[in-house]
Parts: structure tokens; sequence; C-alpha cells
């Protein structure tokens, strides 16, 4: 069984959270897209984890898991990340973690580089994370970039790590007048940073594809969401790669095999980081009560989320774009506190009211019509669909036909246990 989870909307839906859950039934999980740009929260018997490159696979003992060749990895980051989930008793040894000797190496320029075109954009930034990702992307097409395969021969590529240094000095040091990168001083980070991981580095392809032979399950873990996505997204405030589960078995290693299932994470209301037209958003008092409710603050950044109810017309055009099978429909325990729950069900563009998501200018002018439904109170304690209150379950109908895919799991908590089996 091949199996893709995937977010429906902007990104942190909870996708985290429902890999962690459903990781149990597979044996290997794989990141296939992204870097350390997005994080999963995950909250298990062992405490809270967040996870920003680490396939949430790695919290459950006997899995395996995998950093595709779609990836770009930041070594530093990734040595801090494994760190911490060694601190906190969690095993990440080349037996459950094999990186893509085919995936770029996020190299310390091209965090630099982030950072200097988002303070030149100033008022008109993109709203960058800074972690150098549309930069690493954007030099893997000008096939400019490091792999990580190239750290088992790191004594063979020192001119070639010059010749990419003298070649992003043009942009550094002539383009944005910055002190110009040192090719010693990235030969030796790649040396601290990359070194290290040498044993867990090997042709992914080759284990998947055989895995895939054998029948064993796997899991496909997407970062951020189709609307994030740089092809389908809200262009240019997009990721610069696909997150789409299309792209699954590509960014895994393994073009030639086709998805089983596309499991889309939505929550029960939006939210969104970043820049970006987001036509559902509250503002003021509304939104910080919401925000609040729902600890709405980025896991990779700790920006606060732009918040507001949930959105027809994006998740309807989220789940065609992702090819879902079936719906998770997370944070429901959040709305507990409302009386009335807002319903975002079409836009007004131009004066016209539309249920199919814009593309280019026209988002940017859509107003949200907004309508009502019955508040259900408190469900945290639900673990049985019929437990739910009826207006609990009127609620999730309504999202199933809106956007036109059955909800199977409903999340009522960020706790292992804290979900509902609808069937």
């Amino acid at each position: 069984m091949l199996t893709a989870i995937v977010g429906i909307n902007w990104g942190d839906e909870g996708k985290g959270r429902m890999v962690d859950l459903l990781s149990e039934k597979y044996e290997i999980v794989v990141r296939y897209q992204g870097g350390n740009n997005a994080g999963h929260t995950v909250v298990n018997d062992r405490g809270k984890f967040i996870l920003n490159l680490m396939p949430s696979g790695i919290l459950r003992e006997g899995t395996v898991n995998i950093l595709g060749p779609g990836m770009v990895i930041d070594l530093e980051h990734l040595c801090g990340e494994v760190q911490r989930l060694r601190d906190g008793g969690i095993a990440v040894t080349p037996e459950n973690l094999k990186i893509s000797d085919r995936a770029t190496i996020c190299m310390p320029y091209h965090k630099l580089l982030d950072c200097l075109e988002e303070d030149r954009l100033a008022g008109k930034k993109f709203g960058s994370t800074r972690r150098g990702i549309a930069p690493v992307y954007a030099d893997k097409y000008m096939k400019k970039t490091l792999r990580m395969g190239d750290l088992l021969e790191l004594d063979q590529i020192t001119e070639r790590i010059s010749d990419i240094v003298e070649w992003k000095n043009l942009t550094v040091e002539k383009g944005y007048g910055h002190e110009a990168i040192q090719a010693a001083d990235m030969t030796a980070w790649l040396r601290e940073y990359g070194l290290p991981w040498k044993d867990y580095i090997c042709d992914t392809s080759l284990y998947l594809d055989k895995a895939a032979e054998e029948g064993k399950n796997i899991l496909f873990e997407a970062q951020l969401g189709a609307l994030r996505d740089i092809d389908f997204g809200i262009f240019p405030y997009t990721s610069s790669s696909s997150s789409i589960a299309a792209y699954a078995p590509v960014g895994a290693g393994i073009p030639s095999r086709q998805l089983d299932s596309s499991i889309g994470i939505m929550k029960a209301y939006s939210s969104c980081v970043g820049e970006g037209p987001f036509t559902c958003e509250f503002f003021g008092d509304e939104a910080e009560e919401l925000r609040k409710a729902g600890g709405e603050y980025g896991a990779a950044t700790g920006r606060p989320r732009r918040v507001g109810g949930f959105d027809v017309v994006a998740s309807k055009y989220g789940v065609k774009t992702q090819g879902a099978t079936e719906i998770a429909l997370t944070k429901m325990d959040v709305l507990g506190y409302l009386e009335q729950v807002p319903v975002c069900v079409a836009y007004e563009v131009d004066g016209v009211r539309t249920t199919d998501f814009p593309s280019g200018l026209r988002l940017n002018r859509a107003k949200p019509v907004y309508e009502y439904l019955p508040g259900f109170g408190d469900v945290s304690k639900c673990r049985k669909k019929e437990e739910l209150p009826q207006a609990a379950l009127e609620y999730i109908a309504y999202l199933e036909k809106a956007v036109g895919c059955p909800i199977k799991y409903v999340s009522v908590g960020a706790e292992r246990d804290a979900y509902i089996e609808m069937f």
C-alpha cells in the first residue's frame, strides 16, 4: 500500500499529528519534498516534538524513515534536530533513517541570500522563512548545487565547491554588496555537519523500489499544502517545491510507482502562515480568540498564524488538486467555544459570487461570503462517532458534502488517542 498524506490548504493542517497516528500501519515513512521551512508538531507519550526535516515516523519504533531526493537538506539544522530527538529518547540510526544520495544540500549562502532578498524587498516581501529554500531550489534547477552523495567523496569536489562559490559571489558580493563567501568556510561547514551522515546516505530509490515490490506499506509525508504548491498554489506566495500527492513517488525516488490512496488533511477552520491572499481571514478580536484557542503559531518560525473560518472554496480546490480519496479533519475541538461556527461558503470577485477558486490577480480581489452553522460545544473527550453531539455530526457532514470527499478521521485533541474514526 502506497499512501500520501498531504495538506489540503495553506499548510499547518496537522499532517505530522496524522502521520504519527497512521504510521503504525506502515513500515516506511518518506519525506519527498521541501526542507526545514515548515514544521510538524507531534505530541505522544514521550512528549512534544517539533519536526522540520525528519519524517514523523521517526517517533515510532520499527519504522524506517527516508529523506527523499526531492528534499533540500540543511545539514546544520539536521544535526540539531536529530540531537533534540535523541535528547528526548528517540533513537536515530542508519537502520531507521536513510538519506537519499540525490537529495540537495542547502548551504549557508542559500540562507544568506534568502535573508538579503527579503530585506531588499522590505514591504513587498514574500514572507519567506529565511531558511534558504527558494535560493537552493533555484540553484538545483540551474544545476549548481551539491547533493548528499557528494559528501561520500568530499575530497574530490573541492574545485567544484570553489567554482560554485565564485559564481555565487557574483550575486552575494557584487549584487547585494555583502562580504564575499569563502570556499574554505563552505568546505569546513560540509565536513563538520555533513560527514556525520556518511553512514546514512544511500540509494534510497533502490531501497524503496524493492520495498514496494515486496508489498510493504509506504507512507509519503508532504510538507505544507496544496495552496503552497509551486505550480498550483497562490503563486508567487508559494513554496519552491511541489507539495501535491501526485509528486510523491517522484520526490521519493520511485517515479514508476503509483499511489493507492491520498489522505488529505484539513482543519475544521482555516489558518495560514506567511504572506499572500487569504480570503477567509479574520481580524481583530475575532482572529485573536481563534488563534489562542487553536495555538496557532508556526512550528518552524513561531510566527502567529493568520486564521479564519473553514474555507469551502479553497478546500474544495485543495481536495481536487491533491486527488484526495479520504480526509482527516483536525482541530475540531478548537471550535468548541463558538456558539455559531463561521464557514466561508463562496467568494465574491468583482461583484460576482463564485465557488471556484480563482487564480492570479482575481484571487487578490476576492471577498469572503460567510454563513454560520450551529455550535457544537466541547468534543475533546469524544472517542467514538456515537459520542459526538448531533451538531458536530452535522458540521462534519456539511464539510464532507461541500468539499466532495469523505471524512474518515476527526481529530479532537493533540494526544495520540484523541481522534475518532468515522467509518
